[in-house]
C-alpha cells in the first residue's frame, strides 16, 4: 500500500490546485488535484504534507488541519491511503512546479474541473466542515464503482 498526503491551501474563496500536465506516466495526467505526494521513509502524514507543499509550491504551511483519510482502491493501480490536510495559513513565495501548473481556483468552480470522481465527494465533505472522516473510494480504471464514508455506503 502507498501512503501519501494531499493538501488544500485555501485563500479566501479560492483553493490552490495543480493541473497535472508535466509529469510522464502520470495516473493523474490532465486532472486537477491538490498539492501532495508519497511519504518518504520515516515520515509522518504531517511531515509528508509539509515537505510536499514546500517542494511543489515554495510555500510553507502553518497550522495544517488533519481532515481525513481517503483510501483509493483501483484495479489498475496499487492501493493508496491518502492523508488529507487543509490550511488557510502559509508563508513564502509561490514557485513553479515541474509536475503541473499551479492555479488559484474559485471554490465554487472546483468541481467543474477534470478530476477523479471521488475527489468531488471529499470536496463536499471539506466544504460541509466535517472535522474528520474516513472515505474509501473503489474504482475500475477511472470509473468510480462505490464509496464508503465512515463505514457506510454512499449513493454515487
Amino acid at each position: 500500500m502507498i501512503d501519501s498526503s494531499l493538501c488544500y491551501l485555501l485563500r479566501g474563496d479560492e483553493v490552490l490546485m495543480m493541473h497535472r500536465t508535466r509529469k510522464k506516466n502520470d495516473m493523474n495526467h490532465d486532472k486537477w488535484i491538490a498539492v501532495g505526494g508519497r511519504f518518504e521513509a520515516g515520515e509522518s502524514p504531517e511531515e509528508c504534507a509539509l515537505r510536499e507543499v514546500r517542494e511543489e509550491t515554495g510555500l510553507t504551511m502553518v497550522d495544517p488541519q488533519y481532515r481525513g483519510i481517503v483510501t483509493f482502491v483501483n484495479d489498475l493501480y496499487e492501493t493508496e491511503r491518502m492523508h488529507l490536510f487543509t490550511t488557510e495559513t502559509f508563508t513564502g513565495e509561490m514557485t513553479d512546479c515541474d509536475e503541473g501548473e499551479l492555479v488559484w481556483i474559485k471554490k465554487e468552480e472546483l468541481d467543474r474541473l477534470p478530476q477523479w470522481e471521488g475527489d468531488r465527494i471529499f470536496h463536499r465533505l471539506l466544504k460541509e466542515g466535517i472535522p474528520f472522516f474516513e472515505l474509501v473510494l473503489v474504482y475500475s480504471g477511472e470509473k468510480l464503482l462505490y464509496a464508503d464514508l465512515n463505514g457506510k455506503r454512499l449513493q454515487i
